[in-house]
């Protein structure tokens, strides 16, 4: 994506300054996936609510897109039901988690993620044993019912009808679609989505209306918007790098992520600071004195040198998944507390690596509430946004959104050399 706006808050005044931005599409952050279902479904009703009265207001038609995670994590009937609620009455939802530039397809309606250059199932792969989020089955009719209680039975778009039948067998299928029945959406390219998109376009001017919950590729078939080229550092900074070291906090704990971060501290050119969880969570007022000393680290290394603040490397697991999700919200809150405590030392950039870690970050400590997306770092991966309505010491500041679960060994460090405005 590139181009259109990226909005933090619950403000209607930023929902419609984003939507006027980038041909009429823009995404809202919600980062649901640190919340319970409850939190997660009534945040997303309220972000809803916003923008369909937004829309309304223009005379407008509104696409809702729940737009998550490509391996399948998250409140994925819950955030639908909450959708459902605040406009009921949708024909369907098509169910797109493809993410093509990181290795995740539908084929067979089984969901398939690169692993070290092989296609596994990815009910096999690390992402499927999440703490939180678990499941076992790939096959994605298997996968909703399993989620639902066998309340979802879906009905499929196959490689078949998507690619033999084109947008008009695509319109027909939709067309057998009534009460928000799902529909897997098999994908390997992306002539596959962009195909579906036409298909539902048609299926929408003859009177239907869909919901729809994917991962990043379905996005920009549906939005139309044309692929660029990766972004170059003079395409960042047109007038050259200016003075200011980069500020890299990472917080993901799956696999990639820590080959990733072994990879830049073996180049030995950042000055590294761990946060360390057992510790944080053992100490009283939120770890108040364990983040204050980071916080002093932070801010020390920024004069001198580019920051890598890391959290501690063992996962520290909860008793079940509310306990997990309520230490991951509470080594999220000190990050953000660290960040925050960062910007007195007015960091050049910042990459932030983690779904929950980018989100809580550009909200709560960079206090990001829009932003452009001016593209990516590598195809189809790795997001930069330029801070549009954020506090004086950091617009302008780009701000890199890195996903936990894409690139490889060594796409963390090549990130950090755009940034600094060198060759990899």
């Amino acid at each position: 994506m590139h181009g259109v706006e990226l909005v933090t808050g619950l403000e209607r005044d930023r929902y419609d300054a984003a939507l006027r931005h980038g041909g009429g599409t823009c995404f809202v952050l919600t980062n649901t996936r640190s919340l319970d279902e409850p939190a997660a479904a009534g945040l997303t009703a309220q972000v809803a609510r916003g923008l369909l009265e937004v829309a309304a207001d223009r005379g407008r038609r509104l696409q809702l897109v729940s737009r998550s995670d490509s391996t399948l994590r998250g409140h994925v009937i819950a955030e639908i039901d909450a959708l459902q609620s605040v406009r009921p009455g949708y024909d369907g939802v098509l169910f797109a988690p493809a993410y093509l530039e990181a290795g995740r397809v539908t084929a067979g309606d089984v969901h398939w993620a690169r692993v070290g250059g092989e296609f596994v199932p990815v009910g096999e792969t690390e992402f499927a044993r999440d703490a939180t989020f678990g499941y076992s089955s790939s096959n994605l009719a298997e996968f909703l019912a399993a989620k639902s209680g066998g309340r979802v039975e879906a009905r499929s778009l196959s490689l078949d009808d998507i690619r033999d039948g084109g947008p008009g067998r695509v319109r027909d299928v939709l067309a057998g679609v009534s009460g928000g029945q799902w529909v897997i959406v098999n994908a390997t390219e992306y002539s596959d989505l962009e195909t579906v998109a036409l298909g539902v376009l048609e299926a929408e001017a003859a009177g239907q209306a869909f919901l729809f919950r994917t991962g990043p590729s379905f996005v920009r078939a549906l939005a139309g918007i044309e692929p660029s080229e990766p972004l170059t550092s003079a395409q960042i900074w047109p007038a050259g790098p200016p003075p200011g070291h980069g500020l890299i906090v990472v917080g993901s704990h799956v696999g990639q992520t820590t080959r990733q971060l072994a990879a830049l501290r073996a180049r030995g050119r950042t000055v590294d600071v761990e946060l360390d969880v057992p510790a944080l969570l053992a100490g009283s007022g939120g770890g108040d004195s364990v983040v204050g000393a980071v916080i002093s680290e932070v801010t020390r290394g920024l004069a001198a040198a580019d920051v890598l603040l890391y959290t501690s490397r063992t996962l520290q697991a909860g008793a079940d998944a509310a306990a997990s999700l309520a230490i991951a919200r509470t080594v999220s809150a000190a990050l953000v507390r660290i960040a925050a405590g960062a910007l007195a030392a007015r960091p050049g950039w910042v990459i932030s690596k983690g779904g929950i870690t980018s989100h809580d970050v550009a909200l709560h400590g960079l206090g990001i509430r829009r932003a452009e997306v001016l593209g990516q770092l590598l195809p189809g991966v790795v997001s930069v946004l330029r801070p549009v309505d954020a506090p004086a010491a950091v617009v302008g500041v780009p701000y890199v959104v890195f996903a936990g679960n894409v690139g490889d060994r060594d796409t963390l460090a090549q990130v950090v050399d755009t940034l600094r405005g060198e060759p990899s």
